[in-house]
């Protein structure tokens, strides 16, 4: 890899794994546009630990807590609001586990298409779309229960699909369940720390039995690229989102799937 393929590379992935626009879907651009090859597992795995340190950085005064409550009363009767968010997370987290395990030989192997990512793109768009437009926005995070966190879980699911957009797809759910803006996006936030650590754990044991020399050069930049990148995203994104809505990434969403309809079929 070129410094300028780590460097856009790093950039794409940090930025585009909590934005609701999808990671496959920009991580495909490089090679269809420019005819890069694919980046490596060990470089896969760097940027994953960039993105991770970010949102656990951002939410650490979150995770203190939830951790605290969780340890402290998360198994009696007396359950605080923080000890139920971290239960949620839990809850959550199982049903992408379990179809990640079930489903990845097939996704692999007929998903991770241009054209089913720019399909997917452009469908689970037009569906944060009307999430978005139809959202009661009456729900703070603590007001989710075992269900809602499981019907965002199941969404969660879903977006193993290429092109589906992790992000995109809980905030859809959350949105859909009547949460708030924020509240949607902290939830989906706080929910790709397990997700991200998993991806990354099996990334790393793929990694251990590969061939592959390691680039400890790429390996640093691409960490610390994703790393900035990420935390500058969840940082504006948060920020932002309240009063831009998801429209703008909703259009953003379907010029990108355009754009690779073009080429699947140019």
């Amino acid at each position: 890899m070129t410094l300028t393929e780590i460097i856009i590379l790093a950039i794409i992935q940090g930025i585009t794994e909590f934005l609701p626009i999808s990671s496959s879907a920009h991580l495909i651009l490089p090679s269809v546009l420019l005819g890069w090859e694919n980046q490596g597992l060990a470089f896969d795995v760097a940027v994953h630990v960039g993105s991770l340190l970010a949102v656990m950085i951002y939410f650490r005064a979150d995770i203190g807590r939830m951790l605290v409550a969780w340890f402290g009363s998360g198994f009696s009767k007396n359950q605080t609001d923080d000890s139920r968010l971290a239960w949620w997370v839990i809850i959550a987290t199982i049903p992408a586990l379990i179809f990640g395990f079930a489903g990845k030989a097939f996704i692999e192997e007929y998903a991770r298409s241009a054209l089913v990512i720019a399909c997917t793109t452009i469908g689970f768009g037009l569906l944060l779309w009307y999430a978005d437009k139809k959202a009661a926005l009456n729900k703070h995070i603590y007001d989710m229960t075992w269900k809602s966190a499981l019907i965002v879980g199941m969404a969660q699911a879903i977006a193993l699909i290429p092109g589906t957009s992790r992000s995109g797809i809980t905030m859809t759910a959350g949105l859909m369940l009547g949460l708030d803006r924020e509240s949607a996006a902290r939830f989906s936030f706080l929910l790709s720390i397990p997700v991200i650590l998993g991806a990354g754990l099996l990334a790393t044991i793929d990694l251990v039995s590969a061939p592959d020399p390691v680039d400890w050069n790429a390996l640093i930049i691409g960490a610390v690229l994703s790393f900035v990148s990420a935390y500058a995203c969840i940082y504006l994104f948060l920020a932002w989102i309240s009063r831009i809505g998801m429209l703008p990434f909703v259009i953003y969403r379907m010029l990108l799937g355009v754009i690779l309809l073009l080429f699947v079929f140019a």
